[in-house]
């Protein structure tokens, strides 16, 4: 039996699937990830990006953030590609239980999926930090400089910004979906980011593991994949 043929199986046998994912699911729609060669943390700027995309730089340096993020974070013009769609299908099918994402992209929810748990949060969400006013990603992309509220309060994004906690609500919602999975499959992510990578402890079941480079749960995968995920998943059937 091949290796796909074995993750079909374990897909077929399983009905509350879980799904972690990470950076890579999001580079085959033409999202750059963040610590490969080609990644975020590997270009030249004037700062460090992970600087850049702090809480202090954001409250010190807005001008200098929103710079950065409207050039490098945002890719609004994205499309789910073979990876988002198929979990789509899984969950319409009854197999999958949640997708738990630290993308902050939204490409889950545009190819179809309903629980997406977004540890990281998510670029199409704003708000504004003085009257806690909710705003789209216009209120971003349309604003000159810094977009502020009709408050004069300053907007910024839904996300989790270094030096910040992860929604305890989203982390407790991803908790209990870990322990309750009879599969997970993590695909696209180093598992080197912290506190995010931690939630794996919580489940003991077979781990099915789809990443291009080396992470630290190689071994305790019961099938490891080494290629794209999006070409590994538009090979699974979604079988009721």
């Amino acid at each position: 039996m091949s290796a796909l043929q074995e993750l079909q199986s374990y897909i077929d046998q399983s009905g509350r699937i879980v799904f972690f994912g990470g950076a890579g699911v999001s580079t085959e729609s033409g999202i750059p990830d963040f610590r490969s060669v080609d990644g975020l943390y590997n270009m030249k700027y004037k700062y460090p990006p992970e600087m850049i995309i702090s809480h202090s730089f954001f409250i010190g340096r807005p001008e200098e953030f929103y710079e950065f993020y409207r050039d490098k974070m945002l890719f609004l013009d994205a499309k789910p590609n073979a990876a988002h769609r198929k979990l789509a299908e899984l969950e319409a099918a009854g197999k999958l239980s949640a997708v738990i994402t630290q993308n902050i992209d939204g490409l889950h929810q545009a190819a179809g999926s309903g629980e997406v748990l977004e540890l990281h949060g998510s670029v199409w969400r704003n708000y504004c930090m003085g009257c806690r006013k909710p705003y789209g990603i216009e209120a971003v992309i349309g604003a000159p400089g810094v977009p502020r509220c009709s408050c004069g309060g300053l907007i910024r994004p839904d996300v989790v910004l270094y030096e910040e906690a992860l929604d305890q609500g989203v982390m407790l919602r991803a908790q209990k979906r870990l322990r309750d999975a009879d599969l997970l499959i993590v695909g696209g992510t180093s598992l080197s980011v912290y506190p995010a990578a931690g939630l794996l402890k919580l489940y003991r079941g077979p781990l099915i593991l789809i990443n291009k480079s080396e992470t630290p749960q190689d071994a305790r995968a019961a099938l490891l994949f080494r290629e794209n995920i999006g070409e590994i998943m538009d090979q699974i059937r979604a079988r009721v």
